[in-house]
């Protein structure tokens, strides 16, 4: 039944390569032979899959470990120069400032599933049409979706609405920098699909690599004013958006080589909508894109609900907090990330890959993670804020609880990455906002800072990590029953 499979895709390749709008000729059956004779991952034992699958979690778990070390370092002695040079109020600010992309993840309108999903269930990227109409269909949107932010964030300036918006954490003249920073994101935004695009090819441990220049970028430009003497306190957060902008790039240029002439022609594409239209891209984008919407909300309105009900001090070593265990954080979702592509794949071949021994293990990772930065907390906090901060015991195991759910969370949701998968996770997703949001609202005058944190953790065991382990178990049991049955039937 399999191989049946396998011949009606092979089939789909080929109209699809006859259809090319360059007219390749040949290409369709270049494609079918990659697909039928190619060492498929479905004909590869299931400890050959797990080596592999493994192997690049691995990888891409070392990689950030190594780049976020290094990225850590650096950010430490980026805050210090802050704190000692421009005060806590700057410092307060900058953090600030700096979360508001982790708030509006919603502005790719979810069509990073889209790039994602197309590159890794290519069996030829480079010639692929299928894979270059994705790109062609994310790259339009998010030139409109780019220039629609800056327009509504020189907006926003105009009316002097950001004060309104960020709460206290924002200085006197930081509207401005505010309205910059988000013109400089929107600016950025159709250099994402480069990132998107490595992950997909299972090249997350070369996007994982060229992220670390964020770091020195920042570091650089901090210390040229330091060392200049420049009045910057309000504008140093710009000097992330411009490192952004070139990690994005260079993560594009790299795409690009490793499946050329597919970025360039699409590229090229881009302006002729009529000779090149769009595919449709909305089944996947469309659910990711509500959860974007919920999820920012969610999870990432915890330094504006601290600015608001606490005060710089608290909002600082919020800052401080999240900078430190956001390293365990992100190393977990860069292993996280690794597992989607291959899952991704799997269903491609009809194969079945359960995610449940992997959140096992991510969660026994996660917890040696978190538990590992907590114990060294107190030694890194000193050093970052010259000993003006310090972290309240009740902060620091909040964010150990949250850096392991998010690690128990992740492989059962790259495993749920197809259409019904992501439409499953939009009405929990959805009941989570108004969780933590209105358990931050409660817990923050109590416990301080770390009421946030524990609200949004509650949200996620509540609201992703019990319905998820749930859609998981039944949809495994489901296509273990179809498997069967078309044994049976071929038998």
């Amino acid at each position: 039944m399999r191989s049946t499979r396998t011949d009606e895709a092979a089939k789909r390749d080929v109209g699809a390569e006859t259809e090319d709008t360059n007219g390749r000729q040949g290409s369709g059956k270049s494609s079918a032979v990659v697909l039928t004779n190619s060492p498929s991952k479905s004909t590869a034992g299931p400890a050959i899959r797990a080596g592999i699958r493994w192997r690049n979690v691995g990888s891409a778990a070392i990689a950030k470990v190594v780049v976020m070390g290094i990225a850590g370092f650096l950010g430490l002695i980026t805050s210090r120069l802050i704190l000692q040079h421009y005060g806590i109020a700057a410092y307060a600010q900058y953090g600030l400032l700096n979360s508001l992309p982790s708030l509006l993840p919603f502005a790719d309108l979810g069509l990073a599933a889209v790039v994602i999903n197309a590159a890794a269930e290519s069996l030829d990227p480079a010639r692929d049409p299928r894979l270059r109409r994705a790109l062609l269909s994310a790259t339009r949107v998010l030139f409109i979706s780019g220039g629609t932010l800056v327009l509504v964030s020189a907006a926003i300036t105009a009316l002097n609405l950001w004060p309104v918006i960020l709460g206290p954490g924002l200085m006197e003249d930081g509207g401005w920098t505010a309205g910059a920073a988000m013109a400089l994101f929107g600016l950025g935004l159709p250099l994402t699909i480069g990132p998107r695009l490595l992950v997909g090819l299972q090249k997350n441990t070369l996007q994982i690599t060229l992220q670390g220049i964020a770091a020195p970028i920042v570091l650089i430009l901090v210390g040229a004013t330091v060392v200049l003497q420049v009045p910057a306190s309000d504008y140093l957060a710009l000097f992330t958006y411009i490192a952004g902008i070139v990690v994005s790039t260079v993560c594009l240029l790299s795409a690009a080589r490793l499946i050329s002439p597919q970025v360039s022609e699409m590229f090229r594409q881009v302006p002729h909508r009529r000779a090149h239209p769009s595919s449709k891209v909305m089944d996947l984008a469309g659910p990711m894109l509500v959860q974007m919407l919920a999820l920012p909300v969610a999870m990432q309105t915890a330094r504006i609900m601290v600015s608001h009900l606490g005060g710089s001090r608290e909002l600082a070593e919020y800052n401080l907090a999240s900078q430190l265990f956001g390293i365990a954080t992100q190393t977990v979702a860069a292993a996280g990330v690794a597992l989607w592509p291959l899952y991704a794949r799997a269903r491609a071949e009809g194969r079945i890959e359960s995610p449940v021994r992997p959140a096992a293990w991510f969660l026994v990772g996660g917890l040696m993670l978190a538990g590992g930065m907590a114990l060294v907390s107190p030694w890194l906090v000193s050093i970052a804020s010259a000993g003006k901060l310090s972290l309240d015991v009740v902060l620091v195991c909040a964010f150990v609880f949250f850096v392991a759910l998010q690690a128990l969370k992740y492989p059962l949701g790259m495993y749920m990455t197809d259409a019904k998968g992501l439409s499953f996770q939009v009405i929990p997703t959805l009941v989570m906002v108004p969780t933590s949001l209105g358990l931050s609202w409660w817990l923050i005058p109590i416990v301080g800072a770390a009421g946030s944190v524990i609200a949004v953790s509650s949200g996620v065991l509540v609201c992703q990590v019990v319905p998820n382990f749930i859609y998981v178990q039944r949809d495994l049991a489901r296509r273990r029953n179809n498997a069967e049955s078309e044994g049976s039937v071929e038998a």
